[in-house]
This record gives structure tokens, C-alpha cells and sequence, in this order.
């Protein structure tokens, strides 16, 4: 049995020590028993109280009772503690069971095909060139002889954050910033994300688009047809059949879609090509004299070519796929398969 002689100081520490060196449940209850009980060690001091001087007793029965609450409360939960721990048998391992493989990632079809596109291009000997999401009226429109109420800006569904600042509708912007650092021989693409009010299956609010821009003496039409002819048979295969169709862009005269005989069908007539036998892929065209002279270009030295394509559009016919949404689902059942 404790004597009076041991403070309640002692009692107090060496009854945290237990606690804290206790492994389970069932230890906390028995030295909550030995400590708390009717027969234990804090009841018996308390009893034992009367064998000290009179005018200690109200002091140290004051700690007594704050000793008591503060060890119950501690008992509590130490309990609560150990009872949600894990048991050991949680941990235990059946070596029997198949093994679990970490799902490996990939990249994006979309960034395999931009990554495509720009190596074919690369061996061609374009460069590439970045610049800014968020664009000027100037470089977007204005530059690329769209100025203001221009029909043309119709066909392009923009984003405005303000009246001269713009989400870009396409990466011709950079086409611009380009030339007006760099004097000809210029030879890049650009590729990057651009932006327009459109949703449905075959348009998105954002999408990823590649130009390229070629500008020196002498460029001509059918340097334009040569390259992108290359570029349509390294992509596809060179069965695949093109042709180049009159077609309007404010920033290249003359203008021209070009069109791929679908890959689904080779020009027999189905679904995907609204059973006309052939798929748009790509706008091209010699780049506009009054964008050259937005730029500071000697127009009667120099011409140029210029060509865009949507890259969600050549990875759709590359890969058979009729919604454009999937690509930005993020269903990794879909991504899997590229």
C-alpha cells in the first residue's frame, strides 16, 4: 500500500510513465483500476490525508482532485487511442493473392500527335515558336489584315476580356510577333492552345492548333503544295490521296482548304466525311501583302506560305474517333488505348 511519505507529484508521473509505455487496451483498464479505483492508489492517499499537518491537508486534497480528473482524463484517451489502433493482423500479408501492378502512365494523344506533327515539320526545317495565350486585338486580328468590323472576325467566335485584349483565336499571333523580330530567311511553326465560343462534337471551347509560316524569295504556291503534300504522307501514309481547294482567309491571298480522301472510307462515302469521300484537315494559303507590310516586309522581295491545322482534328482521323469531347473527359479507359 502507497504511504503518505510518497508525494502525489510521484504518484502523478510514475502513473504516465504506465500509460505510456502501455501496448493495448487491456493494460490502460488495469492500471486505471490500480490508480482510480476504490482500492487504489489515489483513493488510498486521499485517505491517508489525515496523517499530514492540518494546514496542508486543503492543499494537498486540492491536488488530489485535480491529479484525479487530469489521470482519468489521460486514462480515457490512452483508451480511445489504442482501441482504433490497427491490429497486427491488419498488416499481415496473403503471399498468395495475384500480384497488384501500378497502373503506368502516358502521355495525352493530343500532345503524341502535336509532338508528331512538330517532328515531321522539324525535318522539313521549321523551327518552333511560342507566345501568348492571352493576345492583343492588334496581333490577333488587326496585324493579320482583320481590322476592326471586319467581316472575317465573324467566322471566329472570340473571347474578350476587354476591348483590345483577347483569349487567341489562333496561333497565327505568334506568326506576327515573329516577323516583326526577324528579318527573312523565316521558316517556323507554332503550336499551342487557342480558344473560341464553340462547343459541340467536333468543336471545343479550347483546343490545340499548329501553323507554320514560311516567308523568302521567291516562296511560291507550289512550294506550299510540296511541303504540306510531305507533311499529309508522313502523318497518314502515302496512299493517302490530297487536293487543295479555293477557300478565303483575310491573312493569305491566294487561299486554299486542303482536303484528304477520308481515311475511313478512302472516298467511298460514310458518315465521317457526310459521304463526300473527303475530310478538311487544313487552311493554307501565301501569306497576305498587308500582313507583310504590318510587319515592315518589302512585299515586292518577299512572299511567303502559311498553313494552320486543329490538332484534336488530325488526331480524330488518325485515330477513328467521331466526338471530340473524349479527348477532355479524362476517362483513362479512353487514354489507355494511345
Amino acid at each position: 500500500m502507497e504511504k503518505v511519505e510518497k508525494t502525489i507529484e510521484q504518484i502523478y508521473e510514475e502513473a504516465f510513465k504506465e500509460i505510456k509505455f502501455a501496448t493495448d487496451s487491456e493494460s490502460i483498464k488495469a492500471l486505471s483500476i490500480r490508480y482510480l479505483g476504490r482500492k487504489g492508489i489515489i483513493t488510498n492517499f486521499l485517505r491517508n490525508i489525515s496523517n499530514l499537518p492540518p494546514e496542508k491537508r486543503p492543499e494537498v486534497g486540492k491536488r488530489v482532485n485535480e491529479v484525479k480528473k487530469s489521470l482519468d482524463k489521460a486514462f480515457k484517451h490512452a483508451l480511445k487511442r489504442l482501441e482504433t489502433k490497427p491490429s497486427q493482423k491488419d498488416y499481415r500479408i496473403d503471399v498468395s493473392l495475384p500480384g497488384r501492378t501500378i497502373q503506368q502512365g502516358s502521355l495525352h494523344p493530343i500532345t503524341q500527335i502535336t509532338w508528331q506533327i512538330c517532328e515531321i515539320l522539324e525535318k522539313i526545317g521549321f523551327d518552333i515558336a511560342e507566345g501568348p495565350e492571352v493576345e492583343t486585338d492588334h496581333y490577333n486580328f488587326e496585324a493579320l489584315n482583320i481590322p476592326k468590323n471586319h467581316p472575317a472576325r465573324d467566322m471566329q467566335d472570340t473571347f474578350y476580356i476587354s476591348d483590345n485584349i483577347v483569349l487567341r483565336t489562333h496561333t497565327s499571333s505568334i506568326q506576327v510577333r515573329i516577323m516583326e523580330k526577324l528579318t527573312p530567311p523565316v521558316r517556323v511553326i507554332a503550336p499551342g492552345k487557342v480558344y473560341r465560343c464553340d462547343s459541340d462534337l467536333t468543336h471545343t471551347p479550347m483546343f490545340h492548333q499548329v501553323e507554320g509560316l514560311m516567308v523568302d524569295e521567291g516562296i511560291s504556291f507550289g512550294d506550299l503544295k510540296g511541303i504540306l503534300t510531305t507533311f499529309i504522307h508522313h502523318m497518314f501514309d502515302e496512299k493517302t490521296t490530297l487536293r487543295f481547294r479555293p477557300s478565303f482567309f483575310p491573312f493569305t491571298e491566294p487561299s486554299a482548304e486542303v482536303d484528304i480522301l477520308c481515311v475511313m472510307c478512302r472516298g467511298k462515302g460514310c458518315r465521317v466525311c457526310s459521304h463526300t469521300g473527303w475530310l478538311e484537315v487544313i487552311g493554307a494559303g501565301m501569306v497576305h501583302p498587308a500582313v507583310f507590310e504590318n510587319v515592315g516586309y518589302d512585299t515586292t522581295r518577299y512572299t511567303g506560305l502559311a498553313f494552320g491545322m486543329g490538332v484534336e482534328r488530325i488526331a480524330m482521323l488518325k485515330y477513328g474517333i467521331d466526338d471530340i469531347r473524349k479527348f477532355f473527359e479524362n476517362d483513362s479507359r479512353f487514354l489507355r488505348q494511345f
